[in-house]
Parts: structure tokens; C-alpha cells; sequence
């Protein structure tokens, strides 16, 4: 399988002008590195940064009201501060879902501009 792969991207890039040979490889497939990068990268970039910032807050928050959770003594302080801690750490996550859902997004874009290259290349054959 890694073959065809191989020789229908040859096939691609003989067919493809040099710059957009170019552009064909620079949407190679990314590893998890990369892709988390890519989400600093582009017009949203600044709600990825604010979204960053959020989530250390969210976590110093989470872990200040654990510490309180265990240093307390009574009852319906424990309650909530164990709740407080849930809420904190339920927002991590959910800003955390939020990146991946960014990058997988940029992996969908990604793929669907080799294909528009792709289908472009091939009718430029014909």
C-alpha cells in the first residue's frame, strides 16, 4: 500500500508545475508536534494564546481549591471546594477538546487541498 502511495504522489509531482510541486509538499502529513504548532499559525492564532492562558488559570485554580479541599475540616467547605475543583478541571478539559478539534480541522483542511491539487493535476492531464 505504501507503494501506491508513493508512486501516485511521483505521479502528482511530475504532473505539477514547481511551485505547485511546492505547495504539494508542504501538505505533507504532520506528526502531533507539528500540528499543535500549526494551531498557533493563522488568522485565529490569538484564540489559541487566549485559550492557552485560560487553561493555566483554570488549572492554577483547580489545584488551589484541591489544596483547600484537603486542608479543610469541615464538611460543606470540603463540599465546596471539591466542587470548585471539578468545575476548574471540567474547563481544562473542555479547552483542551477544543484544541484538538483545531487541529483535526487543520488535518481535514489539509487533506482537502491535496485533493482539490490532486483533482486539479489530474484534469490539467487530460
Amino acid at each position: 500500500m505504501k507503494n501506491n502511495i508513493e508512486d501516485i504522489d511521483k505521479l502528482i509531482k511530475e504532473t505539477l508545475t514547481q511551485e505547485e510541486a511546492k505547495f504539494y509538499d508542504e501538505l505533507e502529513e504532520q506528526n502531533v508536534l507539528q500540528m499543535v504548532w500549526g494551531l498557533f499559525q493563522g488568522k485565529n492564532k490569538w484564540i489559541m494564546y487566549l485559550m492557552n492562558l485560560m487553561t493555566l488559570v483554570f488549572f492554577g485554580l483547580f489545584v488551589y481549591c484541591t489544596i483547600q479541599f484537603f486542608n479543610s475540616d469541615i464538611t460543606n467547605e470540603m463540599i465546596k471546594w471539591g466542587m470548585g475543583s471539578i468545575v476548574f478541571m471540567l474547563g481544562v478539559s473542555m479547552l483542551k477538546i477544543f484544541a484538538w478539534m483545531q487541529m483535526d480541522k487543520n488535518a481535514l483542511i489539509r487533506e482537502l487541498k491535496r485533493l482539490e491539487l490532486q483533482v486539479s493535476s489530474l484534469s490539467g492531464k487530460m
